[in-house]
């Protein structure tokens, strides 16, 4: 197989954790006689330095023209003054929604080697393997109006929440398409108590219910879903959710894994193309200094593999090595071992090869 690959490095350890998925993809397309071409572009912070904007027109141009896109990270110290008017954030949501990439998928899954580093007691995340679909480009990050305006009693600001039904039936039709594959089980998580949008959403999700009875669809409101993902995380099969929603509960689970930096996504939307990145964010405070864990990116250069360009086979053996090198005693230092990136990505390679 022939692919062009965009890599977004971005900030802080972003540039890091991308080199070391890209010697993972370089290993497997040799391995497999593949050729993956590679080009490379400036998104968030970087991008507002060089050319003052969080994602240029030459960034969206060579997204486009290629099969699929490993990014990094985004954002830092450098550029967090909320009154600025360009936000290293801004690249990462615009070129979701230039790309029409609606849905992320983060897997949660507790490796056997890691279950004594999670903060909870190891019989609340033995057997956790469950996956959190998030609605990408709706919600209230994108509504509109959105605004900040000095009135005679002060400042005010406002942001707008909405959802139409479209939105909602193809992230939802998206999440019964993933529980087929698994333990036919989706989670709808809403506020329907309190939110106009959350009682639409609610509505599409039980009319969905009734066309697919092969499929457990229940519904849960955010906050009892958030306890439940500590108290009773094995339950879980699929998640389903809005924008913000889906922002703060995979955050929340990526505890449960033992590290932050195991944590991989996805973002797909009608097409094959999708966008990759780890979840764990920029970093600043590691940048630089060849200690950060590259896993999250590795597993997300996988996940590129599976979804974008239909290599089943070697997106599992990616996975099975981060998975075996983790077995061998492999750590970085977010883990609680002596690893940095570098030695991470060998001890992968090593079980790769």
């Amino acid at each position: 197989m022939k692919a062009n690959i965009a890599l977004l490095p971005g900030d802080g350890i972003g540039p890091e954790v991308v080199a070391a998925a890209c010697q993972i993809l370089n290993h497997i397309a040799k391995k497999h006689g593949h050729t993956f071409i590679y080009r490379e572009a400036l998104i968030g912070g970087c991008a507002i330095d060089a050319k003052g904007t969080a994602l240029p027109p030459e960034t969206e141009a060579i997204c486009l023209e290629s099969d699929a896109i490993l990014l990094g990270a985004v954002g830092g110290p450098k550029w967090d003054d909320p009154r600025a008017r360009v936000r290293p954030e801004q690249g990462l949501l615009g070129i979701r929604k230039k790309l029409g990439l609606f849905a992320n998928i983060r897997p949660i899954k507790a490796l056997p080697a890691l279950l004594d580093g999670s903060p909870l007691r190891r019989e609340r995340v033995e057997g956790v393997d469950f996956v959190i679909l998030r609605e990408l480009t709706g919600g209230l990050y994108f509504g509109e109006p959105r605004f900040t305006e000095t009135t005679t009693r002060g400042e005010r600001s406002v942001d707008t929440l909405e959802y139409a039904d479209f939105e909602i039936r193809r992230i939802l039709k998206l999440a019964i398409e993933i529980a087929r594959a698994r333990k036919r089980h989706v989670t709808s998580v809403d506020k329907a108590n309190v939110l106009e949008t959350s009682r639409l959403w609610r509505r599409f999700a039980t009319e969905l219910a009734s066309e697919c009875p092969d499929i457990r669809i229940e519904h849960q409101l955010v906050d009892s879903c958030a306890m439940r993902l500590i108290t009773a995380a094995q339950s879980f099969d699929v998640i389903v959710t809005e924008n913000m929603f889906g922002d703060i509960l995979s955050d929340e689970a990526s505890v449960l894994t033992g590290s932050l930096g195991m944590l991989p996504s996805a973002s797909l939307g009608e097409t094959s193309r999708g966008l990759y990145e780890p979840v764990h964010g920029s970093a600043p405070d590691i940048a630089g200094q060849g200690i950060a864990n590259p896993l999250a990116a590795i597993l997300s250069a996988a996940m590129l593999l599976r979804h974008s360009l239909q290599l089943e086979a070697e997106a599992a053996a990616i996975e099975q090595a981060v998975e075996d090198a983790l077995d061998l005693g492999a750590r970085t230092r977010d883990m609680g071992g002596p690893l940095g990136t570098e030695g991470m990505t060998e001890a992968v390679l090593a079980k790769l090869a």
